[in-house]
């Protein structure tokens, strides 16, 4: 038996990701967001609404970086979703985090986020139902610690997290349950 919810956007999971600015005064700003991802090979897509402070200064600097949070920067995460900038300038001061400029754009990296990814903006779509930010990843950012004997990131040494639309809540990631492109090979079985 099914229930009708409504047009609702609840899909599980949905990512946390850390988008990371300077405002205007080289101060950092850090944005908890939930709706974008990897939308190329080499591009990311930020789906955020125009008046947060992050979007301000995304235009101005025409650059930002996008980090995955580990659940030991959970509180200080949520707080960067909770906190805007427009009230509350020092809020990445308040975290008690720590950033340093990234060399290849004009973002920050904030030093405990496992993986950050460096992006210049190649457009900034507005669109009816909200604003649409496309970044090209110019390099990835990881810490030693989460990558394995090849140097390839693992994800289950990440300690993601990921957000639950439905109920608010997040939600630890990181075992491995099957292998991509492995798993359903059996069913190919005897097709052309």
């Amino acid at each position: 038996m099914t229930k009708d919810l409504g047009a609702k956007p609840y899909l599980f999971p949905m990512p946390t990701y850390m988008i990371g600015t300077y405002n205007e005064d080289g101060t950092v700003d850090e944005m908890m967001m939930a709706w974008g991802g990897i939308c190329a090979e080499d591009m990311v897509a930020l789906n955020l609404e125009a008046q947060h402070k992050t979007v301000a200064n995304i235009r101005a600097r025409g650059a930002f970086t996008l980090a995955v949070p580990g659940t030991d920067t959970l509180d200080e995460s949520d707080f960067f979703g909770i906190a805007t900038a427009n009230k509350m300038p020092d809020k990445f001061e308040r975290s008690g985090l720590h950033a340093r400029k990234s060399e290849r754009v004009d973002a920050p990296i904030v030093e405990e986020y496992p993986v950050t990814l460096e992006c210049e903006v190649v457009e900034m779509q507005d669109q009816p139902y909200g604003l649409r930010v496309l970044g090209r990843i110019v390099n990835v950012v990881a810490d030693e610690g989460v990558l394995d004997e090849k140097g390839r990131i693992d994800a289950g040494k990440l300690h993601a997290f990921a957000f639950d639309q439905m109920r608010s809540g997040y939600y630890a990631i990181g075992d491995q349950v099957g292998s991509a492109w492995h798993n359903g090979v059996d069913l190919m079985k005897g097709t052309k």
